[in-house]
């Protein structure tokens, strides 16, 4: 029996399990309103490193190493790795988990990698080519403001519609033995291109991705909002968010309900001066693992669709005048009793 429905979604005869989860992040993100949830917060955003891309790459270590405890694995367990970030030729992900000596599969998919990364994960478990795999991904502030926009010395000032890129590493370990959570469905997202070209306005190069994802969810596994517990994107912000909602009500649907946004969840704007949110990789990331995964796991929540957004650009691409096209990919994700 086939398991692919719809024209862009998959949906799991032998559903894997999330076994476990870590999260690690900066001291902002500590300080915000989610700050006491995170399994680590770093006192130094450096994390004892030289630099601000070695101090990812220990995040991403870290937070792959605290996920193999939590499921009282060994790296020698793992069949795979699938990871990435937002720096070029994710160099983070490259030395944060060389020493771990796992096969891995390096992804870029920008903010929304920690959804391409648990969708292929997902995949590989469900079709038997792994036992236990890995996803994980990372993002850090410093670095990130480095590779795309000002060094911090230039201190620049930040438009409402910026978002604060998130310092921290998500990491689950997934499997076929049996938990609380499992990854029942996904929806691999398309690249849609609205024209975007300011950079700092992620939210709205996103948003339109964020809909066509959610919408074809929808269509394929012929589901309403109301079938969700909560909506989850990754990283649109205020403004993204408004401009998702606005354009999925065109389509029939309202989602403002139920809808919740990680870049929103993260940081208090008001108080951390974070503008229209949080971003990066992480951000879906560390929110997934220490504000959404327990609420699976206690059962509060039944089914959610969790829906990381990325901006698909580059300084080559922004600096030779192009657009931001924007992905999204969905992956439903259910309480398991």
């Amino acid at each position: 029996m086939s398991q692919m429905i719809g024209t862009q979604s998959i949906q799991f005869d032998h559903a894997p399990y999330i076994q476990s989860s870590a999260s690690i992040v900066g001291s902002k993100e500590g300080e915000g309103p989610l700050g006491k949830l995170f399994d680590v917060v770093g006192e130094d955003d450096k994390f004892g490193e030289e630099t601000w891309e070695e101090a990812e790459s220990t995040l991403q270590k870290e937070a792959v190493t605290l996920a193999l405890g939590k499921a009282d694995l060994k790296k020698e367990d793992i069949r795979y790795i699938f990871g990435g970030d937002l720096l070029g030729q994710n160099i983070a992900t490259t030395f944060g988990i060389m020493e771990l000596n796992i096969p891995v599969f390096g992804l870029y998919g920008a903010c929304s990698t920690a959804g391409e990364s648990l969708s292929l994960a997902a995949m590989a478990v469900a079709a038997g080519y792994g036992e236990q795999v890995i996803a994980v991904t990372s993002s850090h502030f410093a670095s990130a403001e480095k590779q795309f926009r000002f060094p911090l010395e230039y201190a620049n000032q930040r438009p409402l519609s910026a978002t604060w890129t998130v310092t921290g590493s998500g990491a689950f370990v997934l499997g076929t033995k049996r938990s609380h959570m499992r990854i029942t469905g996904i929806t691999t997202g398309k690249i849609v291109d609205y024209g975007v070209k300011d950079s700092m306005n992620m939210g709205a190069a996103m948003a339109p991705a964020a809909c066509d994802t959610i919408y074809q969810n929808f269509v394929d596994f012929q589901r309403t909002p109301e079938d969700y517990d909560k909506i989850i994107t990754g990283d649109l912000g205020k403004v993204g968010q408004e401009i998702l909602i606005d354009l999925l009500k065109e389509k029939g649907f309202d989602i403002s309900g139920v809808h919740m946004d990680c870049g929103i969840e993260i940081f208090d704007s008001e108080t951390q001066n974070t503008n229209a949110g949080g971003s990066g990789c992480g951000c879906s990331a560390v929110t997934l693992s220490a504000l959404i995964l327990p609420k699976l796991q206690k059962g509060t929540y039944k089914r959610v669709l969790f829906v990381p957004t990325g901006a698909l650009l580059s300084t080559v691409s922004f600096n030779e005048g192009q657009s931001v096209p924007g992905i999204a990919h969905g992956v439903v994700i259910e309480y398991a009793g």
